[in-house]
């Protein structure tokens, strides 16, 4: 109906009508289609940039579909730094379509606007980013492989898409010892020690409690008062004892705290509790329905509250890459723009009742075969930042702005098994803290997927690299910590328990939970019908020793 350039945002409505003879709902898909340099910055010709599911339509009524979009999200990613210095997001000049489809190829509507210079957003970020973008994986993510360019008409067809040469199949040198160095095997944890790091404070005895700390800020100084009541050992046992749980700490009072796995609801095998199964996620994001979504979150965080349990292993939400990957029936899309606003709507609706989503598995986990054995996933930075970091972008991003732990809204991140290129997820600090921390403002905790060591997952390297918690009972030697006279770990440990305190202390543990007692609502219906079945039994037991008594005096 109508369409407006504001500067740094677009805007347009969208009359939608139902000329069926019976009711129902449709959904209002918005694509863009960017200029096109040639040989420069790489770009799909259409992409998915918003969407919004109609209300019921009753035959002949319509509705007016309102949509703000802001200009960074036309912006594609400099990978190969053809405009920046270190890559960047770039939104470049030139005419840009708008345009409403029935799907990626059928045009319904479109309107043209025109970008007259280049914005380059390397310098000082994006208007949703906490720290400026630039390359982070570039150096090691892209292999020895070549991708297809859309370049003089796709001119690299045939060399991108020709089988790989036999020795190809090989890992060169560089790669292998890159992972050996890393592996339980070779690992020496005072290689990565930094002689300039000052031995943080332990166990004093500042009288705070972890209760005192709800709401607060999480870059308030009292913090580091907190931490310094910890000492090692609960340390140790709390990035260690991740499974299914964060423990109880004596020195700050904190509870302990539950986790349970069930990407489509509550289903805690461990301890043998189950709710209700959902739709799967990707059946979820087939209706395109934001709204429905959130009220679905809401409905399964309802229940994990219920059962006091405030830590949910999910949703997945990686692209489908391709179409064998195990867990695709478990993530929402292979667009990551749908997928991102579809898994936040579940997330945000999940915790509004005071759950953490561990949103998964971060990232680029698109194969189940062989996924914990050293697997090695190569992909360009600008594919994996556009595609398959999308979703958990849009999903971070989305939860901080409303607030995220501190406003009552947790998340955590639970990462996957595999690695980019040659660097495994879970100890990936240019993944963790530069890009989730950093870049995206990420405030949680972040844990890894199971701790089954498979030779690569060690504690210590875990926790120096961006992650918090191991989905583990202290099981393996690759969770002992050998190096505990080093400050740089001992640092390392301090910040994944705060990370791991912020999101819990913000919870519905703390917020909504009857802790003090131990004792769950579920648990205490449970053991009220318990003592009900009891008494009852007393009674019947009682009036069959009477009546035996009676009987017995009779005979007598």
């Amino acid at each position: 109906m109508d369409f407006s350039d504001n500067g740094d945002t677009v805007s347009l409505t969208v009359n939608v009508t139902n000329t069926g003879d019976v009711a129902g709902k449709d959904v209002v898909e918005v694509y863009f289609t960017p200029p096109y340099t040639n040989g420069g910055i790489e770009k799909a010709s259409v992409n998915l940039v918003q969407f919004a599911k109609t209300a019921q339509l009753e035959p002949g009524a319509s509705e007016t579909v309102s949509f703000t979009i802001d200009k960074e999200d036309f912006a594609s990613y400099d990978s190969g730094c053809i405009k920046t210095a270190d890559g960047g997001y770039v939104l470049e000049a030139g005419e840009y379509a708008l345009s409403i489809r029935a799907d990626s190829h059928t045009v319904l509507d479109s309107v043209t606007f025109t970008v007259e210079s280049d914005v380059d957003y390397s310098a000082n970020g994006r208007p949703s980013d906490s720290a400026v973008p630039t390359n982070q994986f570039q150096d090691y993510s892209a292999g020895n492989v070549t991708y297809l360019s859309r370049a003089d008409g796709f001119a690299n067809y045939a060399e991108a898409t020709a089988a790989p040469a036999e020795e190809a199949y090989a890992m060169d040198a560089d790669t292998l010892a890159r992972i050996t160095k890393k592996s339980v095997a070779y690992y020496d944890p005072t290689r990565y020690d930094d002689p300039n790091d000052e031995m943080p404070v332990t166990g004093a005895d500042n009288g705070l409690s972890l209760a005192d700390f709800t709401g607060k800020a999480y870059d308030d100084p009292q913090w580091e008062e907190l931490l310094d009541q910890l000492t090692f050992d609960e340390m140790f046992n709390l990035v260690n004892l991740g499974g299914f749980q964060t423990v109880a700490m004596k020195s700050v009072g904190k509870v302990q705290t539950m986790d349970s796995d069930g990407g489509t609801g509550l289903n805690d095998w461990y301890i043998g509790v189950y709710g209700t199964s959902f739709p799967t996620a990707v059946l979820i994001c087939q209706t395109w329905n934001t709204d429905l979504t959130y009220r679905t979150g809401e409905a399964l965080g309802a229940e994990f509250a219920d059962c006091e349990i405030w830590g949910w292993y999910g949703p997945g939400m990686n692209t489908h890459r391709n179409a064998f990957c195990g867990r695709n029936f478990e993530y929402y899309s292979e667009d990551g723009v749908l997928g991102g606003y579809m898994a936040s709507a579940m997330v945000n609706g999940g915790t509004s009742n005071g759950i953490y989503a561990y949103i998964k598995h971060f990232v680029l986990n698109d194969q189940e075969t062989n996924r914990c054995s050293f697997l090695l996933t190569y992909s360009d930075e600008q594919a994996i930042r556009e595609i398959y970091m999308k979703p958990f972008e849009i999903c971070v991003k989305e939860n901080r702005d409303m607030g995220g732990a501190a406003a009552g809204y947790p998340m955590a991140v639970m990462t996957s098994f595999n690695f980019i290129g040659d660097v495994y997820c879970g100890s990936n600090p240019d993944l963790l803290n530069d890009v989730l921390r950093g870049e995206w403002g990420f405030q949680g905790m972040v844990l890894t997927d199971w701790d089954g060591s498979y030779g690569y997952q060690l504690t210590d390297d875990v926790v120096r690299g961006g992650s918090d918690l191991m989905l583990g009972f202290l099981q393996h030697e690759s969770n002992q910590l050998t190096d505990r006279d080093s400050a740089t770990l001992v640092k390392a440990l301090r910040q994944a328990a705060k990370n791991i305190f912020f999101t819990t202390v913000n919870s519905g543990a703390y917020t909504r939970s009857t802790a003090g007692t131990g004792l769950s609502p579920m648990v205490k219906t449970f053991i009220a019908i318990d003592a009900g079945i009891l008494a009852a039994v007393a009674v019947v037991e009682a009036i069959v020793i009477v009546r035996w008594r009676r009987k017995s005096k009779t005979t007598t």
